[in-house]
C-alpha cells in the first residue's frame, strides 16, 4: 500500500511515523495492499482556503478528508478492492492548539487527526451520536494498538 506523507507546513513532524500509522490503519481495516492514500500537512492560510472552498467555513480547521474511490473497510480474508482512498489534510498549527488544550503532545494530536481522517476516508462519520460512538471507539482502538498505550483524548468542539 502506498501512504504518501508530505509536510508543506512550517511545523516539523515525524513523517515516517505518520506513514507507519497510515499503513497500520489500512492493514487493520483490511484495505487492499495496493490502495493509495495521501496525507498532507498544511499551514493555517492554505488550510483556511480549503475550509472555505469545501465547507464554506471561515478559518483553519484541524483535519479535512477528501475521499476518492469511496472504499470501505474489508473483512478478514476479503480485503477491499485496490484503489485511491483519497487525501487527508492536517493543519499542525491547529493541532498544536488542540494538543495544548488536551494536555498531550503535538505528535499525538497529529497521529489522532491522521486516524480520524483515515476513518472519514473509509466512510465513517460522527454526525449522529451512534455514528460518533462507533467512529471514536474504533479511532481509539486503532491508535492505541499503534501507540501501545492509551490514545490521546479527542478535542470536542
Amino acid at each position: 500500500m502506498s501512504v504518501e506523507v508530505n509536510n508543506e507546513s512550517a511545523i516539523a513532524a515525524d513523517l515516517e511515523r505518520i506513514n507507519a500509522l497510515g499503513r497500520h490503519i489500512l492493514a487493520e481495516l483490511y484495505v487492499h495492499p495496493e490502495t493509495d492514500v495521501s496525507i498532507i500537512l498544511l499551514d493555517e492560510e492554505p488550510m483556511s482556503a480549503l475550509h472555505v472552498e469545501w465547507m464554506d467555513l471561515e478559518g483553519p480547521t484541524d483535519v479535512m478528508s477528501f475521499p476518492m474511490d469511496e472504499l470501505r473497510p474489508g473483512v478478514p480474508g476479503s480485503p477491499t478492492q485496490a484503489g485511491m482512498l483519497g487525501d487527508i489534510v492536517i493543519c499542525p498549527q491547529v493541532a498544536t492548539t488542540q494538543a495544548l488544550a488536551q494536555g498531550h503532545s503535538v505528535e499525538d494530536e497529529i497521529l489522532l487527526l491522521t486516524t480520524h481522517g483515515m476513518l472519514h476516508l473509509l466512510g465513517f462519520d460522527h454526525d449522529e451520536p451512534e455514528e460518533k460512538e462507533i467512529m471514536f471507539s474504533l479511532q481509539r482502538q486503532l491508535l492505541e494498538a499503534f501507540l501501545g498505550r492509551p490514545a490521546p483524548l479527542e478535542t470536542m468542539d
